[in-house]
């Protein structure tokens, strides 16, 4: 049983050289499709089944299973997601690809996108910005307005933004199975 919940990527890197290691990534598939660990397998956060996982890990059960995002967020609710399943041999990577990539370490590079974070900040004040247009014709359009502020606070406070729950559902950040792997030929 391990004790320590969390990695640095240099240390895990050090791991993956002496052994194979099995590394989750918990981003949505665009993102992980623009840059990605080689070793890193996609399973999204919002379809996580900690079960599931384990049950695909064929008999590597007692390895240590390291899950990555981003910047370290979600790769801790999903960490979180594991233990109250009752895996407890489950470690975070301390700042996620950003890390990874600050410490000069490979990453495989794929089509760039545009994050889930900035679509967010573009829709909401998109949206912010037509609830004070139109208040002007109609004075009760600035709910609108309030209706997303009020969203973003949520967010802040609770670290669940049901906006980028809805936008990461869109068409355009789905990627085709065909497109999740990317060639060996990128690696950076």
């Amino acid at each position: 049983m391990l004790t320590n919940s969390t990695i640095s990527a240099k240390r895990l890197a050090e791991l993956g050289a002496e052994n194979n290691i099995d590394v989750i990534d918990v981003r949505t598939p665009v993102e992980y499709r623009e840059v990605h660990l080689a070793v890193a397998r996609n399973v999204p956060l919002d379809s996580l089944d900690p079960h599931a996982v384990m049950k695909e890990r064929n008999g590597s059960g007692d390895k240590p299973l390291y899950i990555i995002c981003r910047s370290g967020n979600r790769s801790s609710k999903a960490r979180e997601r594991f233990v109250a399943a009752g895996y407890t041999n489950v470690v975070d990577v301390e700042g996620g690809t950003n890390a990874w990539g600050e410490a000069g370490l490979p990453v495989v590079r794929g089509k760039k996108a545009i994050s889930l974070e900035r679509q967010v900040r573009i829709a909401a004040g998109f949206l912010v910005l037509v609830g004070v247009a139109l208040s002007f014709w109609n004075i009760y359009f600035i709910l609108l307005s309030g209706f997303i502020g009020a969203g973003l606070m949520f967010a802040g406070i609770t670290d669940t933004c049901g906006m980028a729950m809805v936008l990461a559902k869109m068409p355009w950040n789905q990627v085709k199975e065909s497109a999740t792997c990317c060639s060996a030929n990128q690696h950076e």
